[in-house]
């Protein structure tokens, strides 16, 4: 069990008054449009915040010691061990995190909350397992629906924001389940399905809540992950091994057909929905390989995005509810082997 550090964060809106600073890109995020939208602080809050401090005895914060504002817009809004796969809470003003414990990707896993408005970090869920979210659709209303290591084996489990209390939803004898995303109406989850012990031939499943029932939707033969459904429900996205890369695939649940949407070099992953369902958003390394940005490309493939431009590693996107911001992982190199990565925020840019 990992010692608990207090929690180092620094609301978006802290750090705007702390820079004295202004950009020109596009995408750089403005002070009033935050201060109306993400976070309500006031000056006097946000100038105690200046000067580094002790931590104080009563709380688990501790003023920021130093922030970064990317050339391209995007702000720091973790400076804590390991946070990825940032997804907001629908009024947009929390953000539901994985911290894992021995670095990216690695060892036991603890769900926290961001909150945008106090700067607060609550743990939601540190049981000495391996949880994890999903970006994207994995928070409806109160529901956070996420994979956990509890014994046997990794299944797909539902918690409270508020009470905290959690179902078990999945439930298999010879297989694992990781990376689930609701349905918008929350009766349905859809996950990546594995064979215990078998790390390739990911399955997208769905699974309904209500009868209990399993639908495979995609073939036993490929290598299918990180599922997530759309605004409307009537679209799944998902990244598919193909021609020894990811790229991601789109299945339409209506004619129960998929297609591909990405095909340019270079692997596409940790795809997810724009609010309104016309955008999806990805970690792309086709400029770069090895390393990879976000990207945003509309369903049907006309238009293409850069959203974050950054020399190292930038991935697993998820929009605001208000299609303003995207909260995304970044790294300044690779991050399997790294410490760790932390949350940035930056304008959605569509």
């Amino acid at each position: 069990m990992r010692i608990k550090k207090p929690v180092l964060i620094l609301s978006v809106c802290a750090l705007l008054f702390l820079s004295g600073c202004s950009y020109d890109n596009e995408r750089a995020l403005e002070k009033k449009d935050l201060d109306d939208r993400i976070v309500k602080i006031n000056n006097t809050n946000a100038q105690t915040k200046r000067e580094p401090t002790a931590p104080l005895a009563d709380t688990k914060k501790e003023s920021i010691k130093s922030y970064e504002i990317r050339p391209d817009g995007a702000m720091r809004i973790t400076d804590i061990f390991s946070a990825q796969n940032g997804a907001f809470s629908q009024d947009s003003k929390k953000i539901v995190f994985t911290q894992f414990k021995s670095g990216y990707n690695e060892g036991e896993a603890d769900l926290k909350i961001l909150d945008l408005e106090t700067d607060a970090v609550d743990d939601l869920l540190s049981d000495g397992n391996s949880n994890v979210n999903l970006p994207g659709s994995s928070w409806i209303g109160d529901e956070i629906v996420f994979s956990s290591t509890k014994s046997p084996h990794d299944e797909i489990y539902m918690i409270n924001a508020k009470s905290k209390m959690i179902i078990q939803l999945t439930s298999r004898k010879n297989h694992v389940a990781y990376e689930p995303s609701f349905s918008p109406d929350k009766e349905q989850i859809v996950f990546e399905s594995h064979k215990i012990d078998v790390e390739d031939n990911g399955i997208i499943m769905i699974y309904n809540i209500k009868d209990g029932a399993y639908t495979e939707i995609t073939d036993k033969n490929e290598d299918n992950r990180q599922p997530n459904w759309s605004p409307r429900g009537d679209l799944i996205i998902y990244q598919k091994s193909t021609e020894g890369q990811w790229d991601i695939w789109v299945y339409n649940l209506s004619s129960e057909t998929e297609s591909r949407l990405t095909s340019s070099i270079g692997d596409k992953t940790d795809a997810s929905f724009s609010p309104d369902g016309q955008w999806v958003i990805y970690s792309s390394s086709e400029r770069d390989e090895g390393m990879a940005n976000v990207y945003a490309q509309t369903i049907d493939g006309r238009q293409k995005k850069r959203i974050t431009n950054q020399a190292g590693y930038d991935g697993a996107p998820s929009w605001s509810y208000d299609n303003k911001y995207v909260v995304f992982e970044s790294t300044p190199g690779e991050p399997d082997g790294s410490d760790g990565s932390s949350l940035w925020i930056i304008r959605s840019g569509t």
